[in-house]
């Protein structure tokens, strides 16, 4: 089933699928035995205690469910189904504080496990607390989460809830759409069609081997809104949609000259203003599919080039690896990625460099 459940914090309009509703109303207690809850949200900028999403039915089975965030950069969770309760912490610290958190909690009772995950979506920095959950929610609960009718109170910072019968991997994400034109070995090939084996050609032109490719269904909001970046803008000779959090690699006189460096990184959010980029429209849910280079790169299109899935240390790590999208794989198959070292341009900066490239 995947994706069963969303709500739009922006319009306030909940989307359930229609045979999750059939469920509801032939096993009113119907459970989730496995599955997860994301919610993304801006931080209050004044580093108030908000309470971003909370839940109470005092039903049969007396349930709640809560999400805070402190002032000092913790985010507490406390589910409690019947007699069983949760209560997780994860202590982020007041140095880690940034505009906007991505919090995924999943369970599967088959192995009597719940994860907490916090990421920060323009990284792939993740923090992860792993606990026991022993029943499983009721699916009508974890309808309402992203239902509210009364019980369910989210806070305003809050951008979206999502709801999935997955364990739905944290850290890294693919950041293409099906549609981009990457360079290959071959000539030019829509990113959805490259697997693992084959060539693509690296941003300083020569070809390197495709490690694994990865894709992900999202919704196509928050930090996973796609973005239209704009022909002729940056070199490009084509329209290319991609993830706000895709990065274009950028170099020419003007970045030497304004930067003090050959090339720069653009994130594709910093070039939505109203000309070199735009928020695409998208339906409910988008796939992003990305490629594991053997070293941190960028990967050429045409005229353009675009950065690739950055993993750093992760397979030193089984914990992260495990929750991530490479989960499946080996960790003697992957690599480890050291940084390119490429300045990452702020708004402010991308905009006075596109500017400069239109003056």
């Amino acid at each position: 089933m995947n994706w069963f459940a969303l709500l739009d914090c922006d319009t306030r309009r909940p989307w359930v699928r229609e045979d999750v509703e059939d469920i509801l109303v032939k096993r009113p207690r119907a459970c989730v035995p496995r599955g997860s809850v994301m919610l993304e949200t801006r931080l209050s900028p004044d580093a108030r205690p908000q309470t971003l999403i909370s839940y109470k039915c005092d039903g049969a089975t007396p349930t709640s469910f809560s999400l805070m965030s402190t002032p000092h950069g913790s985010l507490v969770l406390v589910i409690a189904l019947g007699d069983d309760v949760v209560h997780e912490v994860v202590e982020r610290g007041r140095e880690a504080r940034t505009d906007t958190l991505q919090v995924t909690i999943s369970w599967d009772l088959a192995k009597k496990a719940g994860r907490l995950a916090v990421a920060r979506p323009e990284t792939e920095h993740v923090l992860i607390r792993h606990f026991a959950m022993t029943r499983a929610p009721l699916l009508a609960d974890m309808v309402a989460l992203a239902h509210p009718q009364g019980l369910t109170e989210i806070d305003p910072d809050v951008i979206f809830v999502a709801l999935s019968t997955e364990i739905e991997p944290v850290g890294p994400m693919p950041t293409l759409s099906p549609s981009v034109p990457l360079e290959t070995g071959q000539g030019v090939r829509l990113a959805t069609t490259l697997k693992q084996g084959d060539v693509v050609r690296s941003a300083n032109g020569k070809l390197v081997p495709v490690l694994h490719m990865v894709h992900r269904s999202v919704p196509s909001l928050g930090s996973f809104r796609p973005v239209r970046l704009r022909a002729p803008y940056f070199g490009l000779t084509q329209d290319v949609v991609v993830s706000r959090h895709q990065r274009l690699l950028v170099s020419g006189a003007e970045v030497e000259y304004l930067f003090g460096r050959e090339e720069v990184l653009i994130p594709a959010s910093a070039l939505v203003n109203g000309y070199a980029g735009h928020y695409e429209p998208a339906p409910r849910f988008v796939t992003y599919h990305q490629l594991l280079l053997p070293h941190h790169d960028a990967v050429r299109i045409p005229d353009a080039a675009l950065e690739t899935l950055y993993i750093g240390r992760m397979r030193r790590d089984k914990v992260q690896l495990a929750a991530s999208v490479l989960g499946d794989l080996p960790r003697a198959l992957l690599p480890e990625h050291h940084r390119a070292g490429y300045q990452v341009l702020r708004a402010f900066e991308a905009i006075s460099l596109a500017e400069a490239r239109a003056a």
